[in-house]
């Protein structure tokens, strides 16, 4: 995230703080003489915030001002600043919860819509456990878990973005090798990690109040993959905040790590069921995810299967299983009755 950040610093919001939070409504001249600073000429868009309004956020906390911008109120008025920096840590936990926000809205549509559009079969919503109004109901589900998932996730964002982290930039810090292995180190530590969360949270203890919201979509669409319980979701997303607390990652590749994850995430959530490839022994993908779904009590892991393997939760894909299947069946029967009142 500190790569978004800082990008969106730059672009976007120094401006806006600049705006919101300016420097001159912060200096005790610009207090003091407000009017004058409104009336000159001078001043620029940016501090040109009416006297109501900068007597408002004046009581705002902020961290000390430079004293050239406490002494002059030419200074104070012409600087487009924010009284409120980069590394102001209320300013980075209120962008990065704004940026997180807007982020994860754009890639849940975008993915989900995407893979509704050109990989889930529709044929799918034809099934007897398919629910009235369900994709509806999951959009909803997903979009009321957001924010507070994302007020849980933050302290682990905060904590990248002030450098305390193992994120490095430069490869040869650790080598080409080592950039490579991580991918699957990072895919390996987070998919066991997940398999075990995922599992507890089946745990009757919890699970009516924690899982089983997951679990109301048994023939899932895309836009359940982000249709969690917000501490379902949080948890099962704390293996990836924690690698980089652990194992030393390229900070540019943790940032597409990241958006694969959810890309995948959505993907293994359209209901598939083909077989037959060639590494359907080895990760675990959609054709897996929909027995879960179906049979709750397999294939717990999110990328491989040997957690699972291990687990003795593993179970195979087979055409036999395929739900399209009940839908066929389904209709095959409506098409029967209607024959028969035909008759």
């Amino acid at each position: 995230m500190d790569i978004i950040l800082r990008l969106a610093d730059e672009y976007v919001l120094d401006r806006a703080w600049a705006h919101l939070l300016p420097v001159s409504a912060f200096t005790t001249a610009s207090s003091n003489a407000a009017g004058l600073y409104n009336a000159s000429s001078h001043v620029s868009s940016v501090a040109s915030h009416s006297s109501a309004w900068s007597q408002l956020i004046s009581y705002i906390p902020h961290p000390p001002l430079p004293d050239e911008l406490l002494t002059s109120p030419v200074v104070a008025s012409e600087t487009i600043a924010s009284a409120w920096p980069r590394d102001y840590l209320p300013r980075q936990i209120i962008s990065l919860f704004v940026l997180t926000l807007v982020g994860i809205h754009a890639l849940y549509f975008i993915f989900a819509s995407l893979s509704y559009k050109f990989i889930f079969n529709h044929d799918m919503m034809k099934h007897p456990r398919f629910l009235k109004n369900q994709i509806k109901l999951e959009i909803q589900s997903s979009l009321a878990a957001f924010p507070l998932m994302i007020l849980l996730t933050l302290p682990w964002f905060v904590a990248e973005v002030r450098g305390h982290t193992r994120l490095y930039d430069d490869v040869s810090e650790y080598g080409w090798g080592y950039f490579f292995l991580s991918i699957f180190l990072f895919l390996a530590f987070t998919d066991y990690c997940i398999y075990w969360i995922h599992r507890w949270e089946h745990h009757p203890i919890c699970y009516k109040w924690l899982h089983k919201p997951h679990h109301k979509w048994i023939i899932p669409t895309p836009y359940a993959s982000h249709a969690f319980h917000p501490l379902d979701g949080y948890a099962q997303s704390v293996p990836y905040h924690l690698f980089i607390h652990i194992f030393p990652l390229h900070r540019k590749l943790y940032l597409a790590l990241f958006v694969f994850v959810n890309f995948w995430t959505i993907l293994i959530h359209d209901s598939d069921m083909i077989t037959g490839h060639p590494l359907e022994t080895v990760i675990n993908g959609p054709a897996h995810h929909t027995l879960h779904h179906m049979y709750f009590t397999v294939n717990y892991g999110q990328y491989f299967t040997w957690a699972d393997r291990m687990g003795k939760s593993y179970r195979q894909p087979a055409a036999e299983l395929d739900p399209l299947l009940e839908v066929k069946a389904a209709e095959s029967k409506k098409t029967k009755a209607a024959l028969g009142k035909e008759q």
